[in-house]
């Protein structure tokens, strides 16, 4: 049962980590974010299983990893608030080539990686180009041309 109860909250603290870290953690895995996601699984594994270092206690907490998993799969397609707190919502931070600062600034979003995005998908080369540009929920940068 200790198993159990450790993975539950090793699953809440890195619910709340990631949410706190941003939609872009998750987007685009750089060679840090990968080193970043290794060391963690490296530190929180240990905390989870406590002394039991048994197969049967590691499988007890990837159980209840999966089963916190779907579980909050389940909650949230029942609780809009708790699919905004999870998931979030697409947020416009470029609307008819004005920058919308404060919610670039909130969301941790570099202008160089919208005009990237803006490049790479539709061959923009300006801001005065882009009708809309929005943060997806997946971390992805969407753009509208005008």
């Amino acid at each position: 049962m200790d198993v159990i109860l450790r993975a539950v909250l090793v699953y809440f603290f890195l619910l709340v980590l990631f949410r706190l870290a941003g939609r872009t953690t998750l987007a685009q895995i750089t060679s840090f974010d990968l080193v970043w996601l290794l060391v963690v699984a490296e530190v929180t594994g240990p905390a989870m299983l406590g002394d039991d270092i048994s197969l049967t206690g590691a499988f007890l907490a990837s159980i209840t990893l999966i089963g916190m998993g779907v579980l909050f799969t389940a909650l949230t397609n029942r609780s809009e608030v708790l699919d905004r707190w999870v998931d979030d919502r697409p947020l416009v931070i470029i609307e008819d080539g004005w920058v919308i600062g404060d919610r670039l600034k909130k969301s941790r979003v570099d202008m160089d990686d919208v005009m990237e995005q803006a490049r790479a998908a539709q061959g923009l080369e300006r801001l005065d180009q882009i009708k809309y540009a929005v943060l997806e929920s997946s971390g992805d940068i969407s753009i509208i041309p005008k």
